[in-house]
């Protein structure tokens, strides 16, 4: 069974729960010189051997002349299952540990169980992806050697060296699905599928190098608009979130809103939300700062508004407006156009719309109303609306 040999000589802690898998870990990377070594074990009392297994992990590492650190913690639940608020405590007292890389068991077995999971509760890429070997944790790195080796090779490996290990009651306790999995429905698929855990490993892999893609993307982008670099943990809930496809997702990042739209992020500045509406008396450009652009107004034959309509006012949508840009189709209300157009909804509150007294005129994206237009060969008016916001449209990310 081969393990990482390359990792640089710094403080490893390595997760020990004094289970075969982190047993065997611990024993592995005992062997390598070149690793300052030390171990962690979190009592979560909620066994009623968790004492046992804290004696266990305190002999093992006096025999292998490892350090150990011994945490005590209460698992509060905070809505989530058992399994998760424990998981999350055990993370938070790896997150404080004085060592620069946290080594944790997982196994090729885990890993496929995890990306089954994952795909039964609906994931996307990032659950499918599973858990990288190496990953950014705070100011830490973390690490899963074992992460392409078997159960029954890390098993074999104990008995050879004659290792003891504990057992987790828990283990037996079907109502987990992480143990329904591992007890009945990989003995199924293995039958049909011996290479089942492969395959769902190699599968993650796949989506792993998809996922580290779109992050590189989404930071890119970042970028190239001028916002700050996000934290690898903020950069990955971001994506997260955007990926999910929720017409509610909404990100403030370095003073600008990401949002997501039929596939599409879309970056907005945050802008004011008072809007007085105003006259517009003829000028090339109206600033409009409060809506974060500017209309332009251009002349041109037999297109756009036509020019005895000089008297326009400049207001937002209250509700109930009808357009109708082409002659040939009915006065259809803003919103079905805006549907139609992919207009994203927190946008349209936003834009500019053109008024001849009571009656709408031009909305961006949409166009004029056939009662408005220019006739051919006749001069028109042809407005403009320039936002920095509308522009800055992303690449679409990939989901």
């Amino acid at each position: 069974m081969a393990s990482s040999r390359k990792q640089a000589s710094a403080d490893v802690a390595v997760g020990l729960s004094g289970g075969v898998d982190s047993v065997v870990l611990l024993h592995l990377l005992g062997r390598n010189p070149g690793l300052r070594l030390q171990a962690i074990h979190v009592h979560h009392g909620l066994s009623p051997n968790a004492d046992s297994w804290t004696a266990f992990c305190r002999q093992l590492c006096k025999r292998l002349a490892v350090p150990l650190t011994i945490k005590k913690i209460r698992v509060v639940r905070k809505g989530k299952g058992l399994e998760a608020a424990a998981r999350a405590a055990r993370y938070k007292t790896f997150g404080e540990a004085k060592a620069g890389c946290i080594a944790l068991a997982h196994n090729l077995d885990d890993q496929a169980e995890t990306v089954l999971m994952n795909l039964l509760r609906g994931a996307g890429a990032r659950g499918a992806s599973g858990m990288p070997v190496r990953a950014r944790f705070g100011d830490k790195t973390l690490w899963r050697p074992l992460l392409g080796t078997p159960r029954s090779a890390i098993e074999a490996y104990a008995r050879r060296h004659r290792l003891d290990w504990i057992e987790d009651e828990s283990n037996a306790d079907e109502a987990l699905t992480r143990n329904f999995i591992r007890r009945r429905i990989g003995p199924l698929l293995e039958q049909k599928f011996p290479h089942w855990k492969e395959s769902l490993a190699r599968a993650a892999r796949h989506f792993s190098k998809k996922e580290a893609g779109a992050e590189e993307l989404l930071r890119h982008y970042l970028r190239s608009k001028g916002l700050q670099a996000p934290s690898e943990a903020k950069l990955i809930e971001m994506l997260k979130q955007l990926a999910s496809g929720s017409p509610r997702a909404k990100l403030v990042h370095d003073g600008a809103t990401l949002r997501t739209y039929r596939g599409k992020v879309f970056l907005d500045a945050e802008l004011s939300s008072e809007f007085s509406p105003q006259q517009w008396n003829g000028q090339p450009r109206l600033r409009l700062p409060e809506l974060g652009g500017e209309l332009r107004f251009r002349k041109a034959r037999g297109k756009g508004i036509a020019l005895e309509h000089k008297s326009l006012s400049v207001r937002l949508r209250s509700g109930g407006e009808r357009l109708q840009p082409d002659p040939k189709r009915p006065r259809r209300t803003l919103k079905n156009l805006f549907q139609e157009a992919g207009i994203p909804p927190w946008a349209r509150e936003r834009l500019p719309l053109l008024f001849s007294g009571e009656d709408l005129v031009w909305v961006p994206g949409l166009g004029i109303d056939a009662r408005f237009q220019a006739s051919p060969g006749s001069q028109g008016l042809v407005p403009e609306w320039r936002s920095p916001c509308v522009r800055r449209r992303t690449e679409e990310i990939p989901s």
